[in-house]
């Protein structure tokens, strides 16, 4: 092949790969949420939307892509000095979006380094005219501050303070000791009135209740003794009207108490029991009912006003008395001998029935001493059948 046939070659090989990077760098796709930056010869030409674009080949160049999403920035502890003169860590979180691409380009060189420092030097300004106590509980009041002094110095770079958090303040390690001592001490003092508020309106209650139980308990016994006392009542008027009705007399009373000393007696634990006074006389009304001899001490001689007043009663009473006499000692042993008699007939008219032979000493256990038998009856003759009977001789 001829050089110049080879030359002519190379040449349109470079042209080939000339128009290719010239339409390579002509073409140009933006994405979304993306912003660029465009030069001409070294000045600004135009800013790219997302979507396509065309560029004149190594005229125009893209200076800087600017991402318009909202971005999230956390910036490192910064040491912060209070109005009380103590040194707080802060730790902020700044929320930002870029709305002109070109501002954020050419008026500041780094817009992030900018809106950390301007935050440090303003939360300075801002915490440093409160104490501890409100830079703990103020964090909204200097949330918001920070914020309007971040969206007022960024506005001229093209970025918008959407919002600032405080992400963590700590006070020093001493601070915080104490700070939990007092965190401690204000627990156990709300448990304190909170247990002594609790015990309080327990004793309420339990005094109240025992208000009402005594109430209801005195009611109860008020009732009860009114229905015994009722009862008691009814019980004595219809005792004493079986009485009155009865018309008992001196000689039923001393029946009475001669029914209640054998219990009067018969306790146990009794060493000493006392009769009372009346008793005498109420004694000597019993044997005079059950005819005692008068004059015998305890029995009246003559019959008192009360006796006279009975009337039929005391006669009927003492008519009873007199039919329940005993019976003589003589006539008694008179009767027992003729019973004993007899007994002893029977016996041996049974026995001579029987066919069994007299013994006398059988009969000998049943007659007193000294008492002789009878003589034994004659035996019967034997009799044979088909003879008449005759009458016994005699």
């Amino acid at each position: 092949m001829e050089p110049g046939t080879i030359i002519l070659w190379i040449v349109l090989l470079a042209f080939v790969v000339f128009v290719v990077t010239a339409l390579f760098k002509m073409v140009r796709v933006v994405p979304q949420a993306t912003a660029l930056i465009i030069e001409r010869l070294g000045r600004y030409q135009k800013t790219f939307d997302p979507g396509l674009h065309w560029l004149v080949p190594f005229i125009d160049k893209v200076r800087a892509g600017v991402d318009l999403r909202e971005q999230v920035v956390s910036f490192p502890p910064q040491p912060v000095i209070t109005s009380d003169n103590l040194v707080v860590e802060i730790d902020t979180v700044i929320y930002f979006q870029v709305t002109e691409p070109k501002s954020a380009v050419y008026e500041i060189s780094n817009y992030i380094t900018g809106i950390e420092q301007l935050t440090v030097t303003t939360l300075r300004n801002v915490v440093g005219s409160m104490d501890l106590e409100q830079t703990l509980t103020s964090r909204d009041q200097i949330n918001g501050q920070l914020r309007g002094v971040l969206d007022e110095a960024t506005g001229r770079w093209g970025v918008r303070v959407n919002r600032v958090e405080l992400k963590s303040i700590e006070p020093p390690a001493s601070v915080q000791g104490a700070m939990e001592q007092q965190m401690r001490a204000e627990r156990d003092r709300r448990a304190a009135i909170l247990t002594a508020e609790g015990v309080k309106q327990s004793q309420i209650l339990t005094a109240e209740g025992e208000k009402q139980s005594q109430i209801l308990k005195a009611e109860g016994d008020a009732q009860s003794a009114i229905l015994q006392a009722e009862g008691e009542a009814r019980a004595i008027l219809q005792v004493f009207e079986a009485i009155h009705q009865g018309n008992p007399d001196p000689k039923l009373l001393a029946y009475q108490y001669l029914q209640m000393l054998p219990e009067i007696a018969n306790g146990s634990s009794s060493k000493l029991w006392v009769v009372p006074t009346e008793f005498t006389a109420a004694l000597g009304s019993i044997a005079k009912g059950f005819g005692g001899t008068p004059g015998t001490p305890g029995i009246p001689t003559e019959p008192g006003d009360d006796d006279e007043g009975d009337g039929g009663v005391g006669a009927a009473l003492s008519s009873a008395l007199g039919q329940s006499g005993l019976q003589d000692p003589g006539e008694a042993l008179a009767e027992a001998r003729r019973q004993a008699e007899a007994a002893t007939a029977d016996a041996t008219s049974s026995g001579t029935r029987s066919g069994s032979p007299f013994d006398p000493s059988v009969e000998r256990g049943q007659r007193p001493a000294g008492e002789q038998p009878p003589a034994p009856p004659a035996s019967p003759q034997p009799r044979t059948l088909g003879d008449e009977e005759q009458p016994p001789q005699q």
